[in-house]
């Protein structure tokens, strides 16, 4: 469990589609949640600036995937938040049990750090097939079959056509 005095930080992703693979963090980039994901992730929208959630109402999903990691860090946040009451005689609905506060503890460091998956890389052992492959000339190769292709299939055409006359 943690008090909460920083905010949560989505899992946010570049614009740019060439990009796309990065996430960005808070280092980079301080920017809020999207609308949707504060809806989804059943949070109020009076409550969400109070327990350290920024809201952008600007960004728009563009992943389902994204939506579902960023609802699913809102929902661990509110699960491990604890919310101490105004008045410590008066409590309101969605304080903390006196149990939960007298074991609150306050985070030190980043609140939900974000965890890179780090991608499984196979070794494979290296053949003469591919030592002596170049790369480069097959490449050239294959981009002048493409951009000759339609010429190609017309004078083959025309050949065609003369055989039968």
């Amino acid at each position: 469990m943690f008090c909460g005095t920083k905010s949560c930080i989505p899992l946010l992703q570049h614009e740019a589609m060439q990009y796309y693979v990065t996430i960005l963090t808070h280092e980079v980039l301080n920017l809020a949640y999207f609308i949707r994901s504060r809806v989804a992730a059943g949070i109020p929208k009076k409550l969400a600036p109070t327990i350290g959630i920024a809201v952008d109402h600007r960004r728009r999903n563009r992943s389902l995937e994204g939506l579902q990691a960023n609802v699913q860090r809102l929902k661990t946040f509110k699960a491990k938040l604890v919310i101490f009451p105004r008045r410590t005689r008066k409590t309101k609905a969605g304080d903390s049990t006196p149990e939960e506060l007298a074991t609150a503890t306050q985070v030190q460091g980043p609140v939900l750090p974000i965890i890179r998956e780090k991608p499984a890389v196979e070794l494979v052992k290296v053949t003469e097939e591919m030592k002596s492959f170049n790369a480069y000339a097959k490449l050239r190769v294959e981009r002048t079959n493409k951009r000759h292709l339609g010429a190609r299939l017309k004078r083959a055409a025309d050949a065609e056509k003369e055989e039968k006359k």
